[in-house]
């Protein structure tokens, strides 16, 4: 049944229908596969005329009048039927293959924005109710049928209306109009049950309805699309114009981009120009003979003293200038510096002169190159020769960098504008070429530390990883905080950390004292590091040292000046920055002035019955007086731990300074008329005082000791004795020896290491390490190979001497005990656990040990050539001193007259028989003597009234007078002077204060040629 129902509708086909239908098959097809059904779904025609079924002349009805005026003139462009049927299925080939590829998505569109530009059609009201979802449930029902009922079929269906184009004329009927869309569900819906028997006949009936709809629709759909397809050139050609304006404005800001980098580039100096350290004018590692200038003012100011930081004299007129000065009446100005090889200038650093009036730099200036220096290139920045803005003050230093390095030997400094007179200061920053020839400034160092400059976190991390590292043999602790609260870190290293062990010695090493001197900070974290790194390795040296001495190192005394000198990097800091604390004290100098006090009681003759000559104790309320918060610190952490010998590493020079640090000061022509009379002073006292007259008392009772530890660095520092330029920033003042009295070269009061001397048994020293205070971080390798061997030379002195230990004969260690050494005025104290270190060249020595209660002993120590200190122990026995001072205190401390066995004067019978005949003789004896004594109180009378008071008793010879007879003998004595006391012991001294040495002559009641007290039996009688 199925196949007839095909033969009868092809014959009625062709028949009828052929010439009319295919003048808008075409147009159709357009039209359905733009808006809504794809080639896919060629199984479709028949069931939507099913669905039509009634609703033919509906969808007719929907399009007025606007589609007859097409259908009538669209007539007469009538083509042959082959032609038509020819471009038919070419378009309809097209069509397909083009909808299977693009068609897809366009369902989901809205209607192309063309269609509003021409004449009101159709298509819009119908494509708008084709968007709902009952439109499309209708179609998959359509499409779900044949495949359900006979696929067969429906396939040889498909192909034949394929073939004849019939799938087109069918399509289009379903969307058509707005009203024909609505009745079609409800229809469908009823006849959804009994679908089978529905589907044949609906095909048949309906196939001539859709011929008549063919003639209306054709040339609408002809028209259609030539004017869609010119709206899609439209669009194309606009799409591409908008492509291509938006390429080139691209292209044009691209291009502008580009050339304003390559201005840019031209213009401005790069952002991160290259680095390079410090060719080394400050340091010194630049001769003399590679610094030249055009003139020099004066003989001071030559070209010598260009360098960066260098420091004039204090007289303005001295030999040695603050910075180089060119003569005013030049008109060509230029510094020159040789580097002689070729290398990478990267830029200067500039400075004024340094002066205490004048306010002499140089404000702007030129930098010329060349690599023979006759022919100077000026650098250019481009456009014109460069000119480099310099100092707006005398001591800051200005840094200029060159855009790109600079291949040459020689750069010259051409001044163009300056303030005041043309003075200047300067360094030279480049880079060493690389070269089969090895630089004096390349060092490879042998050991492996890292050379670097540490902040204070960095610091900290440092000396934690080491004590990480050797924990057995490290402790890190810290004696106290800064003004702004930053901890002053120390690391202990030795072979029992944090405990002192009895025999040992303590030795200390301290830096930063000033915060811009970093590289002793630096030193003494690189000595940790090799020191850990030694022991672990077993070298036998540092075994040996670790072991057999407690060592100290406090990197940074002073850490918040340090950040600050930090912050502004090496070269950038000038030569104050960071020197002081937050509060402003020099910690170096902030010490108690100890050398007044004991120069004030050797004047008086108090030493050392009233004031000792070690362990001063400190002036009252000193402490709360102007002291900073970091010399409490290290006041309070000396006298918790027995140090023996230390140093404090600074800069600015390259020597090493010992005690006195304080210029005493000379005695006045005032206080010298009390010395009218030689007869009242001892050699020694005269001799003295004739030192002190000329100035020269500056040295310390161990001044050879110190000088013998001061040579031990120096002469073990690699360059430190190489003095025959000169030093830092004048003469050598050290004759070639590299050690100075501070005292004789810059004095100061209250330094660290006079107050150590005087308050404790440390020996401490000044080590000043190089010129540049603040080294350049590449410089540090150098400078660890300068002092490595003398840093661990210097901690090896402290076993340079005597030791030992002072007990009772119990066996009990005797603290505080005093340990004195013949011949030097300077004693030592035992620790609490009873032992002592006394520094000492070799030779042979008087020690003798006292104590509080116990009887002194003395012995005989010989100190030799060998390594290590001589064992020199002591026993005490208990005295009788303690009822010495229970006698003096029942009697009211009066004076005690000691009369020794062999000065007492007797009276015997033999002495008392005389004879008459020499009575008279006797008489003008005692005659005489009445007149000596009558002068003698005529003396001590103009003396009282001198000294504005009387004295309790006069120390005259009383006048004894024995007259002899036969029966008695008679004694003539005076009642106006009482009898003088033959001797009275030193130590008694103490009770008898005398108020007027403030004003008077201290020396007039002193007994120079008394000597030493001396512990001696005596036979004592109570007044």
């Amino acid at each position: 049944m199925r196949a007839e129902v095909l033969v009868v509708l092809v014959g009625l086909t062709l028949c009828c229908c052929c010439v009319l239908v295919s003048a808008g098959q075409d147009v159709k097809e357009d039209k359905l596969s733009r808006g809504q059904v794809q080639v896919r779904q060629a199984r479709g025609p028949v069931q939507h005329r099913r669905q039509e079924d009634g609703d033919g002349d509906v969808v007719m009805s929907d399009e007025p009048a606007e589609a007859a005026e097409p259908e009538k003139t669209k007539p007469k462009k009538k083509k042959t039927p082959e032609e038509i049927e020819a471009a038919r299925a070419k378009k309809a080939a097209e069509k397909e293959a083009k909808a299977k590829k693009q068609k897809a998505p366009k369902p989901t569109k809205k209607p192309k924005p063309p269609k509003p530009t021409k004449k009101p059609k159709a298509p819009k009201p119908t494509k708008k109710p084709k968007a709902p979802k009952p439109t499309k449930k209708t179609k998959a029902t359509t499409t779900t049928q044949p495949h359900t009922k006979r696929p067969s079929l429906e396939e040889e269906e498909e192909k034949l209306l394929m073939e004849l184009g019939w799938d087109t004329l069918i399509r289009p009927v379903t969307p058509k109009g707005p009203g024909g869309e609505e009745p079609v569900e409800p229809g469908l819906d009823r006849r959804r049950p009994d679908r089978k028997q529905a589907t044949t006949p609906e095909v048949i009936m309906y196939i001539p309805e859709e011929t008549t709809t063919i003639p209306y629709v054709g040339p609408w759909y002809e028209e259609y699309d030539y004017a869609d397809l010119a709206a899609k050139k439209q669009e194309e050609e606009e799409e591409r114009a908008r492509k291509e304006k938006a390429e080139k404005a691209e292209r044009l800001r691209k291009k502008w981009e580009e050339e304003e980098e390559e201005r840019l580039k031209q213009i401005m100096v790069p952002a991160e120009p290259k680095k390079c350290p410090p060719l080394g004018l400050e340091s010194h590692r630049v001769e003399d003979d590679q610094l030249l200038a055009s003139s020099q003012s004066h003989h001071g100011f030559a070209a010598q003293r260009g360098r960066l930081n260098m420091q004039g004299s204090d007289n303005e007129e001295d030999l040695y200038g603050g910075a180089w000065c060119a003569e005013p009446e030049e008109t060509s100005h230029w510094f020159e510096v040789d580097a002689r090889r070729e290398v990478e200038f990267t830029g200067v650093i500039t400075q004024g002169r340094n002066s205490e009036q004048l306010e002499d730099f140089v404000s702007s200036y030129f930098v010329a190159f060349s690599n023979d220096s006759r022919d100077w290139t000026v650098l250019h920045d481009g456009y014109a020769e460069w000119l480099f803005y310099g100092n707006v003050d005398k001591d800051t230093p200005v840094m200029s960098q060159f855009t790109s390095p600079v291949v040459a030997r020689y750069i010259r400094i051409l001044p163009q504008s300056w303030n005041g007179s043309l003075c200047l200061r300067a360094e030279v920053l480049a880079c060493q070429l690389p070269s089969s020839y090895r630089s004096e400034n390349e060092v490879n160092p042998s050991d492996d530390l890292d050379f670097r400059h540490h902040n204070y976190k960095e610091m900290r991390q440092m000396m934690k990883v080491i004590n990480e590292e050797c924990p057995n043999i490290t402790r890190i602790y810290n004696i106290g905080k800064s003004s702004q609260g930053l901890k002053m870190y120390a690391m202990e290293i030795s072979d029992n950390p944090g405990e002192h062990e009895s025999g040992e010695p303590e030795f200390r090493y301290t830096a930063g004292l000033h915060g811009n001197e970093a590289l002793g900070r630096e030193l003494l974290l690189l000595l940790m590091q090799f020191l850990c790194k030694e022991y672990n390795d077993e070298n036998p040296r540092v075994r040996r040292l670790v072991d057999g001495v407690r060592i100290h190192l406090v990197p940074s005394l002073n850490p918040d000046a340090y950040e600050l000198a930090f912050e502004m990097g090496s070269e950038m800091g000038n030569w104050a920055l960071g020197h002081w604390t937050e509060e402003g004290y020099d910690i170096f100098q902030n010490f108690p002035d100890l050398n007044s006090v004991l120069w004030g009681a050797e004047d008086r003759g108090w030493v050392p019955r009233i004031v000792p000559n070690h362990h001063i104790p400190l002036p009252e309320n000193f402490l709360n007086g102007s002291l900073a918060t970091e010399t409490k610190a290290v006041i309070s952490w000396m006298q918790r731990n027995p140090f023996v010998l230390g140093a404090n590493l600074q800069g600015g020079e390259k020597l090493v300074a010992y005690p006195f640090d304080m210029q005493r000061p000379p005695i006045s022509l005032t206080d010298s008329r009390r010395w009218r009379t030689n007869a009242e002073m001892n050699e020694e006292t005269w001799a003295r005082i004739q030192r002190q007259n000329e100035g020269a008392l500056r040295e310390t009772p161990d001044d050879a000791m110190f000088r013998w530890l001061a040579m031990s660095y120096a002469h073990s520092h690699l360059t430190m004795t190489e003095t025959q330029r000169g030093s830092c920033h004048g003469d050598d003042v050290t004759a070639g020896q590299g050690i100075i009295n501070r005292a004789s070269w810059k004095p100061v009061v209250g330094s660290m290491n006079d107050f150590s001397y005087l308050h404790t048994n440390c020996f401490e020293l000044s080590i000043f390490l190089g010129c540049d205070k603040f080294p350049h971080e590449s410089e540090l390798p150098l400078e660890w190979e300068n002092n490595r061997e003398s840093l661990l030379s210097f901690i090896e002195q402290v076993n340079r001497g005597i030791k030992g230990v002072v007990r009772d004969v119990e066996g009990n260690p005797l603290p505080n005990a005093t340990v004195t050494v013949e011949g030097i005025r300077h004693d030592v104290r035992t620790a609490v656990g009873g032992d002592y270190w006394r520094l000492l060249n070799p030779g042979e020595y008087r020690v003798s040990a006292k104590a509080d209660g116990y009887t002194p002993q003395t012995r005989l120590c010989l100190v030799g050539y060998d390594s290590g200190a001589t064992p020199c122990s002591f026993t005490l026995a208990k005295s009788n001193w303690d009822r010495i001072k229970q006698i003096m205190a029942l009697n009211g401390k009066r004076p005690i007259r000691l009369v020794t066995k062999p000065n007492v004067v007797k009276t015997t019978a033999a002495s008392s028989v005389g004879v008459g005949s020499t009575a008279a003789g006797t008489d003008a004896h005692a005659n005489a003597q009445n007149a000596e004594r009558h002068r003698r109180l005529r003396l001590m009378r103009l003396r009282r009234l001198r000294q504005q008071r009387l004295r309790a008793g006069l120390r005259t010879t009383a006048t004894t007078t024995t007259t002899t007879t036969t029966t008695t003998t008679t004694t003539t004595t005076t009642t106006t002077p009482p009898p003088e006391t033959e001797r009275t012991t030193s130590w008694y001294d103490s009770w008898f204060p005398v108020d007027s040495w403030s004003t008077e002559n201290p020396f007039d009641s002193v007994i120079f040629d008394s000597g030493p007290t001396q512990d001696y039996p005596f036979e004592y009688t109570i007044d």
